[in-house]
């Protein structure tokens, strides 16, 4: 099993900055992709960043530029800073991990496939 942590969410003033991590820990065996989707009230999941294991990272046009991705591959954790922050940043944050995760049964890793963690809300407000 594999589980997904995030951490560093709460209020902060427009103008403000948050760093948000996610670790990831279990029986993790190899990481794709790793990044932040975020999802506020009455609308639909959208993806925020991504980063590759080979470090090539990918984001929503409106976070460029004020948002930064980056991982630390040795403890398996993908952090989120955002500055110049916006109430419409305002919204639930989730970590998304696509990799493989080690079987004992199969004594090797699964197929490849796609984790979640719970969330943590960000909320942007004066």
């Amino acid at each position: 099993q594999v589980q997904l942590v995030e951490s560093g969410g709460g209020l902060v003033q427009p103008g403000g900055s948050l760093r948000l991590s996610c670790a990831s820990s279990g029986s993790v065996f190899s990481i794709n992709t790793m990044g932040w989707y975020r999802q506020a009230p009455g609308k639909q999941r959208e993806l925020v960043a991504t980063i590759t294991a080979g470090e090539s990272t990918n984001y929503a046009a409106n976070v460029k530029g004020r948002f930064i991705i980056s991982e630390d591959n040795a403890k398996n954790t993908v952090y989120l800073q955002m500055n110049s922050l916006k109430p419409e940043d305002t919204a639930v944050y989730y970590c998304h991990m696509v990799g493989r995760s080690y079987s004992s049964t199969l004594r090797g890793p699964t197929r490849e496939s796609v984790y979640w963690g719970q969330g943590t809300q960000v909320t942007v407000s004066s």
